[in-house]
């Protein structure tokens, strides 16, 4: 029997997700269907779970494309039902309940580098390669890329990525805000475990309600942010752990949270 195409594990309140399909990584249908099962079985168990680092197997790429090959066959309609599938995929990477921290080895293009910007947080390797190639087939990013990347990109900056098909290194894309670090390849994974351990230790409900208020709110009018942002907070109010962070910053000792 082959191994899944997408693997997880859960060690002290870290899921490591893997995309195992290497060397490239490439998000054939079977793949974005185990990635689909992969987290709704993490939504299961949240309550083992407090941050997720999602990673390509090997070390040639995190995703380095679609399945080209399958674009033969498509038509207008089945075209749209399989954006319309991946998009319910991708959500559930991004709204997924804890942070999930990309880390980025090698080749993040197209398809990979959209489901990088559905994570909360980007690390690179420093001989990590990303950008939009998608104009080389007479097409442009439709797996999400062309409504999230403008949280990360200016205007200009997007449409010259996405017109030309240009790839950039790791360090263009920090600059450009693509990621938030860059590392030495060798010392990438312990990096991103390390940000996962820091989240892990934190409020956990606060974490969790942050992260729900900010996808809630980064596309709202101010007024209506502020509203959102109240209401979660204040249910707070109610939560054992609230009451602990207090406690326990009064008393000067660490918290003891139970995610309740």
């Amino acid at each position: 029997m082959s191994e899944p195409l997408v693997q997880y594990k859960i060690e002290d309140f870290i899921a490591h997700v893997t995309l195992n399909n290497p060397p490239m990584n490439p998000l054939i249908a079977e793949a974005k269907e185990a990635l689909r099962e992969v987290f709704l079985e993490l939504e299961e168990r949240n309550d083992h779970v407090r941050a997720v680092v999602l990673s390509g197997g090997g070390d040639k790429a995190f995703v380095a494309g679609a399945d080209i090959k399958a674009f033969l066959d498509l038509t207008p309609e089945t075209a749209l039902s399989r954006l319309n599938n991946t998009h319910q995929i991708f959500s559930l990477v991004e709204n997924y309940r804890w942070p999930v921290i990309a880390a980025i080895q090698g080749f993040c293009l197209g398809g990979g580098l959209e489901l990088a910007l559905c994570c909360d947080i980007r690390y690179a390797a420093a001989d990590a390669v990303l950008g939009f190639p998608e104009v080389n087939l007479s097409i442009f990013p439709g797996n999400g890329g062309m409504a999230r990347a403008l949280h990360f990109l200016g205007l200009g900056r997007f449409k010259e990525l996405v017109y030309s098909g240009r790839r950039i290194t790791a360090a263009e894309a920090y600059e450009y805000g693509l990621v938030e670090k860059v590392v030495p390849h060798e010392e990438l994974m312990a990096e991103a475990m390390g940000l996962a351990k820091s989240i892990a230790k934190r409020g956990p409900l606060g974490v969790a309600g942050a992260k729900k208020v900010i996808n809630q709110t980064r596309d709202l009018a101010v007024e209506q942010a502020l509203s959102v942002e109240s209401q979660n907070w204040s249910k707070l109010a109610a939560t054992q752990d609230m009451k602990e962070g207090a406690k326990a910053f009064v008393e000067k000792r660490k918290p003891i949270y139970h995610c309740r």
